[in-house]
C-alpha cells in the first residue's frame, strides 16, 4: 500500500502543478508566453501520463486484491484501478498533444472572441474535436459511444441517455415558465460601476469566510476556481460596467472553491481529495450563486454592501433584479430560470459535433437557430454566440451538462438541507453562512471522490436525480 500512494501523492502533486500554470495562463501570464507554456504544459502531461499509466501501479494494485485493509484503503483502491485503467488505454503521445491543443486554443479562442471572428478560433476548435474523437475512441471498450466516454471523465456513473431524459423532461417543462415570464413587465437592472463593484465583492468574500492567508481572488477573461491544495484556493471574476454581475460570479466560484477546501484533511495527497465529479461541482456553485446569492433574505446582505462600495440600492429593488426573468444571450449573466436552457443547446450541439453530426464550420449557425428555438432571441455576433465559453477551446466536451446537473443537485441538496437545520431566512438576512457551509461539509465535501454523483445525492437528500425541486425553486420567478 505504502508504495501506491507514494505514487498517488506524487501524481496529486504533478496535477496540482498543472493547475497552477493553467491558472497562470489565464491570469497572469504575458500573451507573449503562450507557444512556451502549450509546450510546457505538454510536457507535464507527459510525465503524468507516464506516472499515472506505469506497469508497476497494476502489480501493486494485483498485490492489493486479497489484503485486509481499511475501508479509506479500499476506496484508494478502486478509485486507483479505474483511473488506471481508463489511462493506460490512452496513448502517452495522445495526452501530451491533447494538453498542447488545449493551451493553444485557449489563446486562439481569447484572441477571436475579442475580435468577434469564429474563423480564426475555427481551425483550433476542428483540432480539438479530431482529438477528443481519438481520446474517447481509446476509452469506448465497450461500445457504448464516444460521447460517453468523455462524460465519464466529468461525471462517472452518468449516461447520454439519463442525461437525454432529464434535460429533455427540463426543457419541456420550463418551456410555459418561460413564456409566462415573457408577458410581465421587464425590471430595471442595477447600473453599477467596475469600481463599485470591486469594492462589493471584496466585502461579499470577507462575509463568507475568504482571507489572504488561502485564497486568491483575481481578474480573468472567463470565471474560474483553481485549487492547487486544500489552503490553496484561487478565484476569478469580471467587472463590467452596468450590472451586478461579478457578486453572482464570486460566490459561484466561492462554492467551487469551498468544496476543495472542506474535503476530509486525510485524503490530501491521494487520488481522492478532489471533487467527485463535474456536476457535484457545479451543485455547489450553483447553490451559492441561487439559492444564497438571489436568496430574498440575503438580498439585504448585498444591498448593504454595494451601499457602502458607493451603489444605493433597496434589498427588494436588488433581489427583484436578481431573479428578473429576461432570456439573454450570454450564459453567465442568465437568469436562473432560463439558465439550463443555455446547457441544453450546449448539450446538444457538442454532442453532434463529436458524432459528426455538425461540421465546424456550420457551429455559428446551428448555434443562431437553438437560441432563436429556446430563447427567443437572436444572435448579432458570434462573441455573443459560440464564442462566448471557453469549454470548447480546451477540449472539454462532456462538462457542458454538468452545470444543468448543477442547477438540479443544488436545489435538491438546498431542500435537504433546509428539512434538517431549518429554513434560513432569518440566518442569512444577517450574512451568517456558517451553517450552510457546515452542512455542506458534512454532507457533501468531505467525501471527496470516495462517492460518485448518484451515491453522493442519494446519500445527501435521499433521492436520486431529479427536476421537480429545482422546478420548484424557479417556479416563482415565472410570476415576479
Amino acid at each position: 500500500m505504502g508504495k501506491l500512494r507514494a505514487r498517488l501523492a506524487e501524481l496529486a502533486d504533478l496535477q496540482a502543478l498543472q493547475m497552477l500554470a493553467g491558472w497562470d495562463q489565464l491570469v497572469m501570464m504575458p500573451p507573449a508566453a503562450a507557444s512556451e507554456r502549450a509546450h510546457q504544459m505538454g510536457t507535464i502531461a507527459r510525465i503524468v501520463h507516464d506516472h499515472a499509466t506505469s506497469p508497476e501501479i497494476g502489480e501493486w494494485l494485483a498485490e492489493l486484491e486479497d489484503l485486509e485493509t481499511s475501508e479509506l484503503e479500499r476506496d484508494i483502491v478502486r478509485l486507483a484501478r479505474r483511473d488506471w485503467e481508463r489511462a493506460r488505454r490512452v496513448p502517452t503521445d495522445l495526452a501530451a498533444e491533447l494538453s498542447k491543443a488545449h493551451s493553444d486554443g485557449q489563446e486562439r479562442w481569447q484572441a477571436a472572441r475579442a475580435a468577434d471572428d469564429y474563423g480564426a478560433f475555427a481551425p483550433a476548435l476542428e483540432r480539438n474535436i479530431e482529438l477528443a474523437r481519438a481520446y474517447g475512441r481509446c476509452l469506448d471498450e465497450e461500445g457504448r459511444g464516444i460521447y460517453q466516454s468523455l462524460i465519464d471523465d466529468f461525471d462517472f456513473g452518468l449516461r447520454t441517455e439519463q442525461l437525454r431524459r432529464l434535460f429533455g423532461e427540463l426543457g419541456q417543462r420550463l418551456a410555459p415558465l418561460v413564456e409566462e415570464a415573457r408577458e410581465r413587465s421587464v425590471v430595471a437592472k442595477p447600473a453599477v460601476s467596475a469600481d463599485v463593484q470591486r469594492r462589493a465583492v471584496e466585502s461579499l468574500m470577507r462575509r463568507v469566510g475568504v482571507d489572504s492567508e488561502s485564497w486568491r481572488l483575481d481578474v480573468s477573461t472567463h470565471p474560474f476556481s483553481a485549487s492547487t491544495a486544500r489552503l490553496d484556493q484561487r478565484m476569478t471574476t469580471r467587472y463590467d460596467d452596468g450590472g451586478v454581475e461579478s457578486l453572482l460570479s464570486s460566490l459561484h466560484e466561492f462554492g467551487h472553491a469551498l468544496y476543495e477546501r472542506q474535503i476530509d484533511p486525510q485524503l490530501d495527497r491521494t487520488n481522492l481529495g478532489t471533487g467527485t465529479s463535474m456536476s457535484i461541482h457545479e451543485s455547489q456553485s450553483k447553490l451559492w450563486e441561487n439559492h444564497v446569492a438571489r436568496h430574498p433574505a440575503f438580498a439585504r446582505v448585498l444591498a448593504e454592501d454595494l451601499g457602502a462600495a458607493g451603489y444605493e440600492i433597496t434589498a427588494p429593488e436588488l433581489h427583484a433584479a436578481l431573479v428578473a426573468v429576461e432570456p439573454s444571450l450570454i450564459r453567465v449573466s442568465a437568469d436562473p430560470l432560463t439558465y439550463p436552457l443555455h446547457i441544453v443547446l450546449r448539450f446538444e450541439l457538442e454532442l453532434a459535433l463529436i458524432d459528426g453530426d455538425l461540421g465546424v464550420a456550420d457551429l455559428p449557425a446551428a448555434w443562431h437557430d437553438g437560441v432563436r428555438r429556446l430563447l427567443g432571441l437572436e444572435v448579432p455576433s458570434d462573441a455573443l454566440g459560440c464564442l462566448q465559453d471557453v469549454h470548447w477551446s480546451e477540449g472539454a466536451f462532456g462538462y457542458f451538462p454538468s452545470y444543468a446537473m448543477g442547477c438540479l443537485i443544488a436545489a435538491s441538496l438546498w431542500e435537504a438541507m433546509e428539512r434538517e437545520i431549518g429554513p434560513r431566512d432569518e440566518q442569512l438576512a444577517r450574512g451568517e453562512v456558517e451553517p450552510v457551509k457546515a452542512w455542506l461539509g458534512q454532507n457533501v465535501h468531505r467525501y471527496g471522490r470516495r462517492l460518485d454523483t448518484v451515491g453522493l445525492v442519494e446519500r445527501a437528500t435521499g433521492a436520486g436525480l431529479e427536476v421537480e425541486s429545482f422546478l420548484r425553486y424557479v417556479s416563482p420567478f415565472a410570476a415576479v
